[in-house]
């Protein structure tokens, strides 16, 4: 459990970072592995270093309450005996605002057997779904809507199969979509008796986190085939087979926050959990905080960067990058333009829309209180930033319940400013101790 409880965090103004950070297990392995290992049919799975977060919380309730044993051998070390069905009634499956639980879970749902209900937190039922539903109903799956058409919460009926084989699902909106079809496949194959053929319509965004679920399919006995990357064709004898052992890296999204940290610390800062074989798109941050400056080194089991003391004076470099691939990790970006030595342009951030909070909206909001120009369109944001000497002795930061908000501008304090995040606990989601972490490796002048 957090301790950051209150309604605000005061952090003070900072000078410099350094020390190593053991990063929490990432949230889009954790959910995808309890998953799949609830669906490797009489198989038993032991999943080390998962990530303990509301979103996690709300993925192994949901599987509980679906009738998947589930057990705790250590606070992050659970054993999952898996099944291919699920019970047949659940009158309200509640995920949260876990969109790596709910799309996945809503794609399983539509195959099985049974009524359910799946509803999530109010921001959940802001979140579109409608291009998921119409694949799935294109293939004979009974998906209503309760509420408002085209978002949660969805009432789920027994499926009957139309005799397709092939769906199409937009990728442009969200890569979760595909996501889970992709990890219901080994289900539908089964429900249709035969092969399934996935065409993408539209530009996938994300991809890198398609291929986070690849690998773990492949992990679990599933090798999907994909001659380019808008076809994908599963085997109708697919199946998932658990591998016994899984353990799970650390969050590379998280991981932006504290390297960031040395990058405008001077450093180092370690991040142990992640390195040169990790399978998280994000790791490709470090190259845009190459491109700002900073030094970053690999390793097979952390990364570690230094940099310049930007509290002195000193800048980063400006950029222009399109961050269609790690649109998580680009909000630590946006925050560090607040110390760049020109304009800042981040671009193809579309998917920033349908988060936990219209993060464009929210990002520009928040940027503005320093100060600086921000501009912002459908896909991309701007900030022209000022001198550090020039920002208010004190912002007060609203976090949007969103997470990343929280984390993000945590790094602000570097300036002529004292930061007030708000609503702190919203790290919750996805990393409860994140201030704990940081507070160690803060120092004062």
């Amino acid at each position: 459990m957090s301790e950051t409880l209150q309604p605000y965090l005061y952090l003070n103004r900072s000078y410099g970072a350094r020390g190593n950070v053991i990063l929490p297990g990432s949230k889009s392995i954790s959910n995808r592995v309890l998953l799949i290992s609830a669906l490797s049919d009489s198989y038993v799975t032991e999943i080390k270093g998962l990530l303990d977060s509301d979103d996690t919380k709300v993925m192994i309730d949901a599987l509980i309450d679906l009738g998947i044993k589930i057990s705790y051998r250590t606070e992050d070390c659970i054993e999952i005996i898996g099944r291919n069905y699920f019970n047949d009634k659940c009158d309200n499956l509640f995920l949260g605002n876990a969109g790596t639980a709910f799309r996945p879970m809503v794609a399983v749902l539509a195959f099985m057997s049974g009524n359910y209900i799946i509803s999530g937190i109010p921001r959940m039922h802001e979140r579109p779904i409608a291009d998921l539903v119409d694949s799935l109903r294109s293939l004979g799956c009974n998906i209503d809507y309760i509420g408002n058409e085209g978002y949660p919460p969805l009432m789920i009926k027994p499926f009957t199969h139309n005799g397709s084989k092939h769906v199409f699902i937009n990728g442009s909106v969200s890569s979760q979509f595909l996501t889970a079809l992709l990890l219901a496949s080994p289900v539908i194959v089964k429900k249709i008796n035969s092969s399934l053929t996935i065409d993408i319509a539209g530009k996938l965004i994300s991809k890198p986190y398609i291929d986070i679920t690849l690998n773990l399919m492949r992990r679990f006995g599933v090798d999907v085939k994909s001659d380019s990357s808008n076809r994908f064709v599963i085997d109708q004898l697919s199946s998932y087979k658990s591998p016994g052992k899984v353990i799970v890296e650390g969050d590379a999204s998280s991981a932006s926050y504290f390297l960031a940290l040395g990058a405008i610390g001077g450093g180092p800062v370690r991040v142990n959990g992640i390195g040169n074989n990790s399978i998280q798109g994000d790791v490709a941050f470090s190259q845009v905080l190459t491109e700002m400056g900073a030094n970053i080194r690999f390793h097979d089991s952390y990364i570690e960067s230094s940099g310049i003391l930007v509290s002195s004076g000193k800048k980063l470099k400006s950029f222009d990058i399109d961050f269609n691939m790690i649109p998580d990790a680009a909000m630590t970006a946006a925050v560090l333009a607040l110390y760049a030595d020109g304009k800042c342009f981040l671009r193809n951030i579309g998917s920033w829309r349908v988060k936990e909070t219209d993060r464009i909206h929210a990002m520009h909001t928040e940027l503005s209180k320093f100060g600086v120009k921000v501009d912002s369109g459908e896909d991309w944001i701007s900030i022209d930033p000022i001198e550090i000497s020039k920002w208010p002795e004190e912002i007060s930061i609203d976090t949007w319940d969103d997470h990343r908000m929280a984390m993000c501008f945590s790094l602000a304090t570097f300036g002529n400013t004292n930061v007030k995040i708000m609503n702190p606990s919203c790290v919750n989601k996805t990393f409860p101790n994140y201030f704990n972490i940081y507070n160690e490796i803060i120092y004062a002048q």
